[in-house]
């Protein structure tokens, strides 16, 4: 275990020098819990400290770090509604131009024409953009709403026994050390159920609590700040936008007295224990296009007021339940051992040894579906770059909707691992897109419909940036894909009816009028068309094209279901038109463009043009091999090199080109060279999509349901030669389970939604399989080489057993 005398900032920031004795030998052992990150110290009280150890809790709308200082604690939060920016700016234009520009994408699709590509700084110009546009005030950014800070005067120098921790599978993170002979806990989580954060403080003294409570804010905006009856309200408006908001703090000690102070601070002294709760609010609304709502006050008192009531014990009761009902739902077992060393640790010692390696994976596989039930709630906002957790007034790329991968890779797990309802806020933000992306389309581009382009925040911002790499009207088009997956993994028609199919039609109303004839081969293209963040502007780039193929394709199947014959007629027509953006270039690679100029020595980032091999379907190694041989050729020109959510992205390649000890090179990769001591991915800096992404590649490598069959165990590594999973979700509203031992499928468990016939795939099935209820009646079934396909009823329960298992 190590040993730390905290010197320097970090002393400076617990308020005096601390010595952090090691765990003893018992609290080690309840270290080797598979779903808690623990740490002996405490997260240095600094940007980056927040950043790599902080530790994250969330109820999807509020987000808060604890940090674990002895002598002075912070608890960081947020609220996905505080933004600068806006209309709250005088300026603010949705991204749209400043005044009409007639003409101008004319002018850029005639020299496309003429010159076969152009530079992306020409098509900036020819919109009107002009690079030193104040666009972050304008933009906005997501904010920090402040910091809880509790000084505790009394606690001496030395502590013993230190430890911090996040429990992942009850959503709780703890705080915990011996004093003087004092056992000193802190807990905290945030509520859904509440939409509060509430901590405990006590000690196994009585009287043992005693701290003075703030609430710090940025300087971006006014504050007042008073207590009251144990309250603490802080409330003001940025400076930026006028935005209002409000945080309040209601201290409840047991024993003791408490103070309120002048200052808007509270004290408490000789406690045996203390209840904190935590509200937020702000007179956001999403109601284009003035995105301005109520004063938050009344109903963030009433919502504070009815959490104190109903008292801690019955706030984390109904917290862990609703936590565990979604949480509980994947259960994951890779074969591995924690030892019993602080998650930093652990992760330093990643690749020397396979019980612990296997631990690790479990754990960030389980990380990553915790990350999204904390930051992506039904009527929240989506999870944003950073989830719900910000630092910063001024975050990298403000901490927004990036819509060329990240938001979407955001939602890549959601449906496979069973947390479906937790994409509503992703539609509803979509579904808010439309009102100012149908005014975005019209004025720029003379088109009907709606578009939104590159990066997005949460006031209708759909117009293009002013930077040369973020024209990509096209991200409208890859959002809808993403609510059709909904219904195809749930084949919720309500769903489909009133939300996916309005957006899908509205969507391809603007391509209708967007593209355009090829002169040279008569196909239909998107110009102008760019691979994401990189080369020339042209005409069709091979990620525009496969993105508007599955758009075409999803809206004709999507139109028939609903009965809607004419638009499914015209969907088919563009298909029939449509160039579809696969190519095999001069030095076999799938190209990123229409014309054969990929540079093999280009290692950027994006994979754009590998979009049909994922999230796509329109290339695997089941249906198209000789294109699946040409992505293999464009990834690994790209190398395995990149940043973290480039990373999470080509695990997920890999499963689905069916290598899967590719794809676990690189997850370990990720782990080794992407990922913080607190499990956060890091672009650098910190990005959550390699999160998402990651555990979306992992529950690819074990189960595939893309291409209409069901297909299990499709990517697994040799290092996962035995293990099992239960709970994920196939397209068809299906619920699988699996186990298998030496890389070989033992039995897998699938519970049918509506009910019909089901394919379902193995190679392990080559042998013979048996299919059963789950109470061992047979089944009758067809069985073809690697496929087994059988007639289920709602609801039904079955076992598939390969012959000789």
């Amino acid at each position: 275990m190590k040993k730390r005398l905290l010197a320097g900032p970090i002393a400076l920031a617990l308020g005096a020098a601390l010595t952090v004795v090691p765990a003893t030998q018992a609290q080690a052992g309840h270290a080797a819990q598979p779903y808690t990150l623990w740490y002996d110290e405490p997260a240095p009280d600094t940007n980056q400290g927040w950043e790599t150890r902080s530790l994250p809790i969330g109820n999807g709308a509020m987000g808060a770090t604890v940090f674990g200082g002895v002598q002075a604690e912070r608890l960081q939060f947020n609220d996905k509604t505080l933004w600068t920016g806006g209309p709250g700016v005088s300026d603010y234009t949705f991204g749209n131009w400043d005044t009409p520009r007639p003409g101008a994408l004319e002018a850029i699709r005639e020299r496309i024409w003429k010159e076969g590509g152009i530079s992306p700084n020409d098509v900036l110009a020819a919109l009107g953009h002009k690079s030193d546009t104040p666009r972050h005030r304008r933009f906005g950014a997501y904010q920090s709403f402040g910091d809880v800070r509790l000084a505790f005067p009394d606690l001496p120098a030395q502590v013993a026994d230190y430890r911090r921790e996040l429990d992942i599978s009850r959503g709780v993170a703890g705080v915990s050390f011996t004093a003087g002979g004092v056992r000193h806990t802190r807990e905290y989580f945030a509520s859904a159920p509440a939409g509060v954060i509430a901590a405990r403080l006590a000690a196994d003294r009585p009287g043992g609590v005693t701290f003075t409570a703030r609430i710090a804010v940025p300087a971006n905006r006014s504050a007042t700040a008073t207590a009251a009856a144990g309250r603490i309200t802080v409330k003001g408006a940025l400076t930026s936008n006028a935005m209002a908001y409000e945080a309040q703090l209601q201290v409840l000690n047991q024993g003791g007295s408490r103070t309120d102070n002048p200052d808007g601070t509270v004290t408490v002294t000789g406690a045996d224990s203390v209840v904190l709760i935590i509200g937020t609010g702000t007179d956001y609304a999403p109601d284009y296009p003035t995105y301005k709502g109520e004063d938050p006050h009344a109903k963030l008192t009433a919502r504070v007021d009815a959490a104190a009531a109903r008292g801690y014990a019955r706030l984390l009761s109904a917290h862990r339940a609703d936590h565990a009902a979604l949480f509980d739902r994947v259960r994951l077992d890779l074969g591995g051992s924690l030892p019993a060393v602080p998650t930093d640790d652990l992760l330093a010692r990643y690749g020397t040894d396979p019980a612990a390696d296997r631990a690790l994976e479990q754990l960030y596989y389980q990380y990553g579906r915790y990350l999204l039930i904390a930051s992506s709630r039904p009527g929240s906002l989506p999870a944003n770059l950073q989830g719900v957790w910000n630092v910063l007034e001024a975050p990298p790329w403000q901490s927004d909707y990036h819509l060329n991968i990240n938001l979407q890779m955001n939602y890549w797990p959601a449906e496979m691992t069973n947390l479906a309802e937790l994409a509503e806020p992703l539609h509803a933000y979509v579904d808010g897109l439309r009102e100012p992306g149908r005014v975005t389309a019209k004025q720029m581009f003379g088109a009907d419909g709606w578009v939104a382009h590159h990066a997005s925040n949460i006031f209708g911002h759909t117009g293009a940036w002013d930077h040369p790499a973020y024209f990509f009207p096209e991200s409208g088009a890859w959002l809808v894909l993403q609510l059709y997956d909904h219904y195809r993994f749930t084949l919720d028609k309500q769903f489909l009816k009133r939300t996916a199919y309005p957006i899908m039609k509205e969507t391809a109303a603007f391509w209708h009028d967007f593209l355009q004839t090829d002169p040279r081969d008569g196909k239909l293209v998107a110009i102008p068309s760019r691979s994401p963040e990189i080369g020339p502007t042209t005409a069709g780039a091979a990620m525009s094209q496969q993105i508007l193929w599955h758009l075409f394709t999803d809206l004709r199947e999507a139109a028939e279901l609903v009965g809607d014959g004419k638009e499914a007629a015209v969907a088919g027509d563009v298909l029939a038109k449509l160039d579809p953006g696969l190519r095999i270039g001069r030095w076999g690679q799938l190209q990123e463009w229409k014309e054969d100029i990929d540079d093999p020595a280009e290692t950027h980032r994006h994979v754009s043009h590998l979009f049909s091999v994922h999230p796509g379907r329109q290339v695997s190694p089941r249906t198209t091999p000789e294109l699946a041989e040409a992505a293999k050729v464009s990834l690994n020109a790209r190398t395995d090199a990149g940043t973290g959510w480039s990373k999470a992205w080509k695990i997920n390649f890999w499963a689905r080109l069916l290598d899967g000890d590719r794809a676990h090179k690189l997850l370990g990769d990720q782990l080794q060279s992407s990922t913080l001591a607190n499990l956060w991915d890091t672009h650098p800096p910190f990005q959550i999509d390699g999160n998402f992404g990651a555990t979306s590649g992992m529950t690819e490598m074990l189960l595939q349901s893309h291409l209409e069959v069901i297909d299990l165990l499709p990517a697994l590594p040799a290092a996962w030669a035995d293990g099992s999973v239960s709970g994920l979700r196939a397209r068809g509203a299906h619920t699988v389970g699996l186990t298998w031992n030496s890389g070989r499928l033992s039995e897998a468990r699938l519970t049918a939604g509506e009910g019909g016939t089901v394919t379902v795939r193995s190679d392990a099935f080559r042998g013979g399989v048996r299919v059963t209820t789950d109470r061992g009646r047979p089944i009758a079934h067809t069985a073809d080489g690697d496929t087994v396909t059988f007639r289920t009823r709602p609801g039904g329960d079955y076992r598939i057993v390969p012959a000789g298992r």
